[in-house]
Formats: C-alpha cells, structure tokens, sequence
C-alpha cells in the first residue's frame, strides 16, 4: 500500500479526512496516479491533464527527500515508499513575481 498525502483542496475535492493508502502496481507515478484517479473520479484533470495525462505546471511530486515531479512517470518509486516507510506527497506549487 502506498500512502498519499494530498493538499487541502483536493482531499476537500475528493471528500478525504487525512492521507490516503492504495495498492498500486506496478509501483510507479503513472500507476499510482491512475489508481488515484479510479478510485476517486472528481480528482481526473485536476492532477493531470485528462488528454494527454501529462502533469498540470502548478502540482509537483514529492518522495524519500526528492523532487519527482520531472522523472519519467515510468520510473519505480523510491524503495522506503514502496515499503510504506515514506509517503508520496502531490503538492501545490506556488509562483511569484513582483
């Protein structure tokens, strides 16, 4: 089980209390976020573009201390959070100018 911890908005959006677990497999990015999205439907196109399933620019990917948001979606997830040591965290990027 891969434990996810969403921002307010979307565990507001999908009606969560706190982080979630779900059983993906394989253990990447692309199977975690498709398990995310299965199970709750109201969060397609809000994490991912629905068309071309790529990453939406305002939301990254953290893990085990690493940005993830520019790897292959391919790739396998950090060990400590395939053995449920670490979560995966989606995060709200914030920009800024003056």
């Amino acid at each position: 089980m891969i434990q996810i911890v969403l921002p307010f908005h979307l565990r507001n959006l999908a009606q969560l209390d706190g982080d979630l677990f779900l059983p993906v497999e394989p253990p990447t990015v692309a199977a975690l976020l498709d398990a995310l999205e299965f199970r709750y439907p109201v969060l397609r196109g809000a994490i991912r573009d629905q068309i071309t399933r790529e990453r939406r620019p305002y939301v990254r990917f953290f893990a085990a201390g690493r940005d993830l948001s520019q790897d292959p979606v391919e790739r396998p997830l950090p060990a400590a959070v395939i053995a449920g040591k670490e979560a995966f965290y989606v995060v709200g990027a914030i920009a800024g100018g003056k």
